[in-house]
């Protein structure tokens, strides 16, 4: 009797879970350097002119946090003593992260943070749009 494809892939080879064991070790590694390079790379950035240190940052993160458990954990951790500073940075780490509200909701709150109420420009902006906008018939 000859054996179908689907029943020659369910046989359980030792020497098969320990290559995935040793290989998915050595990608969660991987993730984790490259990970750290990044954020690295993007705190050193941060103080160009320029947007790219927030972005190389949120990557590295995120690749750090796929790959170690540990870090993973002190995550919740922060997440747990500082929610309201955590809460935009998990945004960001959702599966599929809403970029464009993300970007202006921190853009709101940077200009409540720097600006009088006065000159606050995007405030503004936003509640003009929003008067012009019309509901489809």
């Amino acid at each position: 009797m000859s054996e179908t494809p689907k029943e020659k892939s369910s046989v359980y080879r030792e020497a098969d879970a320990l290559a995935r064991a040793f290989l998915s070790g050595f990608v969660r590694t991987g993730l984790t350097v490259g990970g750290l390079i990044l954020v690295v790379a993007g705190v050193v950035i941060a103080p160009l002119p320029g947007p790219l240190g927030l972005p190389l940052t949120v990557i590295g993160l995120m690749m750090v946090l796929r790959g170690s458990f540990r870090a993973k954990r002190e995550f919740v951790r922060l997440q747990n003593r500082h929610p309201k500073f955590v809460r935009p940075l998990r945004r960001l780490l959702r599966r599929d992260p809403e970029i464009i509200p993300f970007v202006w909701q921190q853009t709101l709150r940077v200009e409540r943070l720097v600006l009088p109420r006065r000159f606050r420009f995007f405030v503004k902006t936003r509640k003009k749009m929003k008067g012009r906008r019309r509901t489809p018939d």
